[in-house]
């Protein structure tokens, strides 16, 4: 290593110790090996602009460890980012910008949550789909205004994740020649050397995935590091993986290539030994003035900002309406200004229509129309595009046309979810991608980071219930839209019918600020009469279908195909002198969010309330009270028909007339 660029990594080792051993936790080990890796990145690479975060133009940086997310923290310190090191001393404190894991949102130049290991590579993967797909879509002959890399930094332990196997092998199939990967060979996890439960040939299996992979680099070795960038840069119809050997806890004479540094502090005399050991020797947290110089990016960040800027202007006058197109979709993120209102128009048609079909066929054919009017949309599913019904007329599958607007993921539910989130943040494109209800669980943690970081992700579930049928209890949801509805920041649709999916469907693009889960039959449902203001009311979550004269005696509350069955047993009930209120709820979310009034009036107290949902009961209390009761699933499913199954269970019009009838005894 040079003498500067010595300098510059040891100030990296030293915050991430002095960090760390203030916060008396965290993660000194994988900083201190990879700093002379991150050095000449950032310092000779990186395409940045510590000064606007948001440069639409800028590379791409994930650190899939997020564990050493003091790495990072550094090198946005000192590059010059609004994170001054009054921050860095209050890592892993309460509001801190410097959280125990990157936290997107949080600190000024992340661009994802990571922590969860595997799923960074899996967001990178993602953030260079959307680099490829938005450069064939926008860039012109002379004008490549959308040309940038992906890097990621990567350990063990996120190649030992199975999600590193999904969105690396799609990452090579899909040739994502901006796709950068470091991949920090340390040979230590936490339990210790990782040669007992480690020893898969990486280079051979990212070879096998289509990757271009250099091997054996010295991570501590200036010169080996800037060929193998330079190298990886050259590649264009393949992703890179560097493979770096090095030594965690560079600089600890004492812990140093050992699992003690992996995840705890190094201890106030190991640290001293540490400055002898790198020649430092200034005081914590102190970084002359000199290497601050040495680091600040900001000069060279906003000239190349203003040069691309320049291209830009040039681009706008070759290529107006591109141009005017690329500021909407990257640049402002905004939806166009009539698209709320087509919607209105959509929705109100599928009301006049009042086809009788299984919702994701509805589903269907409102990504039909919203993709005509949007062409940020990039849909996917994970080999179910036939079951899921997600592929629309004018879907383009990437894989065949760089300038698509369609990913067939394969089946990788979990790898799709967590691209789809890389897609999302790298801006430019709302990303959804379908799989059945019962195979998010498959996907569970990426749909709960999505969440995280109100990533605009739209994770579409088909084959919703039991009326799925003959395949059986492995494929018949029972828990899952609890688990759904649970989730912080994450609203969930389950529509009766077209209307209603229209609706969610707006919601999602338009009205929601983070991700959305659209949940549809593959049974076929019964359009539901509605008068305009019905119509309007579905946006509310929660709305009243079906009244009574006067006040109702019960209310009926049902979401998805068993609203169609509520209205049957209300009808049944009315009939023998009754009255009751059939409530539609196709997002619980969305109708907590309403005023206390409108809540009250749908479902007032005193009224006794049944719940009727093929799905877990539990979830249903809340609506119903102790009082109440529930038509639902307590137990696994069977394989039958779906017909002979909702029989079975109880989700039929005798059974819910007399549950009803019990309330009212």
């Amino acid at each position: 290593m040079s003498a500067t660029t010595k300098v510059s990594a040891n100030a990296i080792r030293m915050l991430a110790v002095e960090a760390v051993q203030k916060a008396k936790s965290g993660h000194p080990g994988a900083p201190m090996g990879m700093a002379d890796i991150a050095t000449v990145l950032w310092q000779q690479f990186l395409q940045h602009n510590p000064a606007n975060p948001d440069w639409a133009n800028r590379d791409r940086f994930v650190l899939s460890n997020g564990h050493g997310s003091m790495l990072q923290y550094a090198l946005l310190h000192l590059s010059g980012y609004d994170l001054p090191i009054e921050e860095l001393k209050q890592f892993r404190q309460l509001h801190s910008k410097t959280p125990g894991h990157p936290e997107y949102g949080y600190t000024p130049g992340v661009e994802t949550t990571t922590g969860p290991l595997g799923a960074g590579i899996a967001n990178a993967v993602g953030m260079a789909i959307a680099e490829k797909t938005l450069a064939a879509q926008f860039n012109r002959d002379n004008f490549d205004i959308v040309d940038h890399f992906t890097y990621c930094f990567l350990g063990d332990g996120c190649l030992m994740e199975g999600i590193s196997h999904e969105a690396c092998s799609l990452a090579g199939t899909l040739k994502l020649g901006k796709l950068i990967a470091f991949w920090d060979d340390n040979g230590i996890s936490i339990d210790g050397e990782v040669e007992g439960w480690f020893t898969d040939n990486t280079p051979a299996r990212f070879e096998a995935y289509n990757w271009h992979v250099i091997k054996d680099v010295d991570g501590h070795d200036e010169a080996a590091l800037q060929a193998a960038i330079k190298e990886a840069q050259s590649v264009t119809d393949k992703p890179t993986l560097i493979c770096c050997k090095t030594i965690i806890g560079f600089g600890s004479p004492n812990k140093s290539g050992s699992h003690d540094c992996h995840g705890a502090p190094l201890g106030d005399d190991e640290i001293a030994e540490v400055r002898k050991e790198l020649g430092w020797s200034h005081a914590a947290f102190e970084i002359p003035d000199e290497v601050y110089a040495q680091w600040d990016a900001k000069e060279k960040g906003t000239a190349a900002q203003t040069q691309w800027e320049a291209k830009f202007a040039e681009y706008a006058a070759a290529y107006p309406e591109l141009a005017k197109e690329f500021e909407r979709r990257v640049i402002k993120q905004e939806l166009p200004a009539d698209l709320n209102e087509k919607a209105d128009t959509f929705i109100r048609q599928c009301q006049a229509d009042m086809a009788d079909i299984a919702t994701r066929k509805a589903s269907q054919n409102a990504i039909g129309f919203f993709a005509g009017q949007l062409p940020e949309i990039i849909g996917g599913s994970a080999d179910l595009a036939g079951s899921n019904l997600t592929l629309w007329p004018d879907a383009k599958g990437i894989q065949e046309d760089a300038a698509g607007n369609y990913v067939f993921y394969g089946v990788r539910e979990f790898g799709m979810s967590a691209i789809m989130n890389g897609i999302a943040l790298h801006g430019g494109f709302v990303p959804f991608g379908a799989t059945f209800l019962m195979f998010m669980e498959y996907a569970r943690n990426a749909v709960r980071m999505s969440a995280l970081m109100k990533a605009k992700s739209i994770f579409v579930y088909t084959h919703d219930s039991i009326g799925q049928g003959e395949d059986g209890p492995t494929h018949q949801p029972i828990e899952q839209l609890a688990n759904l509805r649970l989730t912080p920041n994450l609203t969930t649709w389950r529509p009766c019918d077209a209307v209603e999916a229209a609706e969610a469907w707006r919601q999602a693009l338009i009205k929601q600020e983070g991700p959305t889960a659209l949940v549809f039959t593959r049974q076929g449902t019964k359009a539901q009469a509605r008068s305009e203001s019905q119509v309007a009311d579905v946006a509310k979550g929660g709305y009243v279908l079906k009244d009574c004269a006067g006040t109702p005696s019960i209310i009926l509350i049902a979401t998805g195909s068993e609203v169609g069955l509520a209205m049957d047993a209300a009808a049944k009930m009315a009939d023998a002198g009754t009255a009751v209120r059939v409530v539609s709820m196709p997002s619980t979310e969305q109708f907590d969010a309403q005023e206390v009034s409108y809540k009250q009036s749908v479902l007032p107290a005193g009224v006794p309330k049944l719940a009727i949902e093929a799905a877990h009961t539990d979830f249903w209390y809340k609506y119903v009270g102790l009082e109440g009761d529930v038509v639902g699933m307590q137990t696994f499913g069977e394989s039958a028909p779906g017909g002979v199954l909702l029989d079975h269970f109880g989700f039929n019009v005798d059974n819910v007339v007399a549950k009803a009838s019990a309330l009212l005894a």
